[in-house]
């Protein structure tokens, strides 16, 4: 087995739904739109999952280009899921909490045939971190520690 890196994050909730990190010196903050009495300083959680989702499978396709040697002049990713939002509100649902479909769609800038650029896309998603761990399930910790 090859040797694990792992990668961490933490975060900082005080007042309302603002959480900030500060991740290698990036500031990151993640609310709720005022409709939903956040302040609106940032995305939610899900709108910036979905962003990461469609962000590692450009930085994925990015590396593989170069890989492979292909010119990869630019690429949009789109990441939409559908969700019952009805558990995470504390509301009795059949549905699971979570994304019961995540779709990713790409357009991709490069000289590559229709079926090359889906191949292309095919293999960029195999690789992405993080469309395996939505794809196959992970396992998840969780517990509570010392205030200090």
């Amino acid at each position: 087995m090859a040797k694990l890196k792992t990668v961490s994050v933490s975060t900082s909730m005080t007042e309302g739904y603002t959480i900030s990190a500060d991740i290698r010196g990036h500031k990151v903050t993640i609310d709720q739109p005022e409709n939903a009495r956040g302040t609106d300083l940032g995305p939610t959680p899900l709108e910036q999952f979905l962003f990461t989702m469609a962000g590692c499978v450009s930085t994925i396709a990015r590396t593989a280009a170069m890989q492979q040697k292909i010119d990869l002049r630019g690429m949009q990713v789109s990441a939409s899921g559908d969700l019952n939002p009805a558990g995470l509100l504390g509301k009795p649902s059949d549905d699971r909490v979570g994304f019961t479909e995540i779709r990713i769609e790409a357009s991709i800038d490069a000289d590559l045939t229709d079926a090359q650029k889906a191949e292309f896309l095919d293999q960029v998603c195999q690789r992405c971190p993080l469309h395996d761990n939505v794809k196959l399930a992970s396992t998840v910790v969780h517990e509570l520690v010392d205030q200090r």
